[in-house]
């Protein structure tokens, strides 16, 4: 009989998945996926959803942007003004990557920069009732 190939007592295997698990626990859309949600046909859709209970604030409260929905108008407006959120307009004023400019990147073509987008915190309205 040989020796046993396991040298300690706990196996390396759990501890991966539980790492990938943290990593990926709050993860959030990715920048060309909000950029294909600012398009303005999609984005009165995500802004004016129907009321759903299962989703924070009843899906009233939506910050197109971070992709995050908010308890109430309130919360909503102090996180326009967070550094989160400045953070994330930040970000996406950088147009979104493409296969394009990937070839381009690989030699397949002359390099063109990317090109800046206008992004500006979303309008919010109020209402009264």
């Amino acid at each position: 009989m040989g020796k046993s190939k396991q040298i300690g007592k706990h196996s390396k295997g759990m501890k991966q998945h539980i790492s990938k698990t943290w990593k990926t626990k709050r993860r959030t859309k990715d920048h060309d996926q909000i950029h294909a949600d600012m398009i303005p046909a999609n984005a009165v859709k995500l802004l004016k959803q129907d009321v759903d209970y299962d989703v924070t604030g009843c899906a009233q409260n939506y910050c197109l942007h971070c992709a995050r929905y908010f308890v109430d108008l309130k919360t909503l407006k102090e996180h326009f003004k967070s550094k989160l959120h400045k953070k994330r307009l930040k970000q996406l004023r950088e147009e979104p990557y493409t296969q394009a400019e990937a070839e381009r990147a690989a030699g397949m073509g002359s390099y063109i920069p990317p090109k800046s987008v206008e992004v500006k915190t979303q309008q919010v309205e109020e209402d009264m009732d």
